[in-house]
């Protein structure tokens, strides 16, 4: 079966995590936290250029530009994220931070507008398979990252 383009333009994953929303919180604070090799870099190279705009300088796949676009601490946080060596082009990645009955909160990441990137069909496939894997294993650091003693 063909992925339509509304189905590759969105990725949404969740995770729970047995932390309060402000520990949660001071982790997706960080823009691009993401950007890693499945474990949480607290001590990532990040350079502010004005304007929301945050430069994340990894050693290993190079530097990306995030925009702050919309925060209300500690439940929601939007950045863009701008694709490389295009100003005008990158795809929405929201985070939502949810208390859950009994403690902990429930993590929610949603990255939209990847139709928009000027990938070819195989292209858009292949990056969304990937991302959508990517999303699991760094919601999956993230729990690990907060809920690890003195993180």
């Amino acid at each position: 079966m063909t992925q339509t383009d509304q189905e590759l333009d969105r990725i949404e994953r969740s995770i729970e995590i047995d932390a309060s929303a402000e520990k949660v919180w001071s982790l997706l604070e960080q823009p691009g936290w993401w950007i890693n090799e499945q474990e949480i870099e607290p001590d990532t190279t990040r350079r502010d250029e004005g304007d929301g705009v945050t430069v994340v300088v990894h050693e290993k796949w190079g530097e990306f530009r995030i925009v702050t676009v919309q925060s209300d601490p500690p439940r929601y946080l939007k950045y863009r994220w701008i694709e490389p060596g295009r100003d005008d082009v990158g795809t929405d990645v929201e985070f939502w931070v949810e208390d859950r009955p009994g403690g902990g909160v429930s993590l929610r990441v949603l990255e939209s507008g990847l139709t928009t990137l000027g990938k070819t069909q195989d292209e858009l496939v292949k990056y969304h398979d990937g991302n959508s894997e990517g999303w699991e294993l760094e919601l999956a650091a993230a729990a690990r990252y907060v809920t690890r003693a003195g993180a």
